[in-house]
């Protein structure tokens, strides 16, 4: 959810309406979280704010932080009683004098950012000592289905895809050890299945590559990207489509760090 690698532009509104799943299933990492009433809490790559507003809901203080500008005035709009700010999740820094945080939370959002060090020197430095970092995104082999599909189109169309590749995917092997030079204490770190309804019946997927696969789709005309979209579609509904329904084959990261 929101935080977008440079070459994501983000529809606001096509979020809500059609990809409402994202912040409804982060529910459960908020869990995990546990945020506690007077704590001091940063939303990461926060969306459109539902998360945020759920994490406000507990009585803890929420600030949301996103790269689009087009998601945070729709937050703003949304709640504006929270405050959402644009940022940068691999440069943001806490304003002037500003306390660190006890949390920072990311839904979705991680798998956007391909300078994975320095998200997580950012979320350090805005974390108290002993503050928490708890985020779930994209793990290896996620969306790999989909993925190929995609990408066997580009191919034909000889675009250079692997120069725009817009996804961080890591295993916990690969994670778990930045957080760990950082200075952060692991203590828990899960990759795993999730199977995940797209919602909308047919449409379900022609929205996800709408949404999601932009940088991909960079330099098409509209009717080329439709084109491309509408056989991805074709050649990926034996595999993911089932009674009635698209089925993504998500794979997650959920990790829960503390910081030392």
């Amino acid at each position: 959810m929101g935080q977008a690698e440079k070459g994501q532009a983000w529809d606001a509104k096509h979020y809500d309406d059609r990809i409402g799943f994202v912040s409804r299933l982060g529910k459960g990492l908020i869990e995990l979280l546990k945020p506690e009433q007077g704590e001091r809490i940063i939303d990461l790559g926060c969306g459109t704010g539902d998360l945020a507003q759920e994490i406000a809901n507990t009585g803890a203080a929420c600030v949301g932080l996103d790269y689009s500008e087009d998601m945070i005035k729709a937050a703003r709009s949304k709640y504006p009683e929270l405050s959402f700010r644009v940022a940068d999740g691999e440069q943001f820094r806490l304003e002037a004098g500003e306390q660190p945080y006890d949390a920072v939370f990311s839904n979705a959002a991680l798998h956007w950012m391909l300078k994975p060090q320095e998200v997580i020197s950012s979320v350090w430095q805005a974390l108290r000592p002993g503050g928490r970092f708890v985020a779930e995104f994209g793990g290896s082999g996620n969306v790999g289905t989909i993925i190929a599909a995609l990408t066997a189109q580009l191919e034909l169309a000889r675009v250079d895809w692997r120069a725009r590749f817009p996804w961080y995917f890591p295993t916990v092997g690969e994670y778990a050890p930045l957080l760990e030079n950082q200075g952060f204490e692991v203590r828990y770190a899960e990759l795993y299945d999730r199977p995940t309804p797209l919602g909308s019946g047919d449409e379900g997927m022609r929205n996800w590559l709408r949404a999601f696969a932009g940088p991909l789709l960079q330099g098409f005309r509209e009717e080329e990207r439709n084109a491309i979209i509408t056989r991805c579609v074709n050649d990926l509904a034996p595999h993911l489509f089932r009674d009635g329904e698209w089925i993504a084959d998500y794979r997650r990261i959920r990790i829960a760090a503390v910081k030392r």
